[in-house]
């Protein structure tokens, strides 16, 4: 499968703050510990499932399974950086539609950045590339990209809008709970 990365099908990055330090988060820790419920509740009802694995020489994985507009949208997210403050996921996604089933190129980051007074801004990014399969597909059911394009904008759009201050809140409770956890070891 070729991924066209010269090519954008769509684009979005959505922040919210947390009222913690960048130093006592770990997105990393929390991503591959993150529990399916605790999933689920970062984008009701498109969240269905989630879960972590590891590629075959080893590098960390997330398993998302989730609906994006109307396609059912099953990721296969590989770390390709991962740590405290940063995280970059590559998937070749699965994409199963009305018309039928094709896949795309997903790059989602995660990143925290420091602000004044022991914030943190949380940026969730998310670009995605079409594949020779997705052009195919668009071509096939007589689909523009221009069209599916727009589609993919909105819909992804509206869901990277409404995942990122729940991703936000979710990160800040697990640093909270583990921050706790620290206290009571002491």
């Amino acid at each position: 499968m070729k991924v066209l990365t010269d090519t954008i099908l769509s684009f979005s990055a959505c922040t919210a703050e947390i009222d913690i330090p960048v130093d006592q988060l770990d997105i990393a820790e929390w991503l591959f510990s993150l529990p399916e419920a605790e999933y689920q509740r970062c984008c009701p009802p498109d969240h269905i499932s989630c879960g972590t694995t590891r590629t075959d020489d080893g590098r960390p994985m997330s398993i998302n399974v989730e609906m994006i507009g109307t396609g059912l949208v099953i990721q296969h997210y590989v770390a390709e950086e991962y740590g405290k403050a940063y995280c970059r996921m590559n998937s070749i996604s699965d994409v199963f539609t009305p018309n039928g089933r094709t896949q795309v190129n997903v790059i989602w980051e995660l990143l925290a950045e420091p602000l004044e007074g022991g914030r943190t801004r949380y940026t969730n990014r998310v670009t995605s590339h079409p594949t020779d399969a997705f052009m195919a597909f668009l071509e096939q059911h007589g689909m523009t990209f221009e069209a599916a394009a727009k589609a993919r904008q909105e819909a992804g759009g509206d869901h990277n809008g409404r995942e990122t201050p729940l991703f936000a809140a979710s990160i800040a409770r697990r640093a909270k709970a583990r921050m706790s956890a620290q206290v009571r070891a002491a």
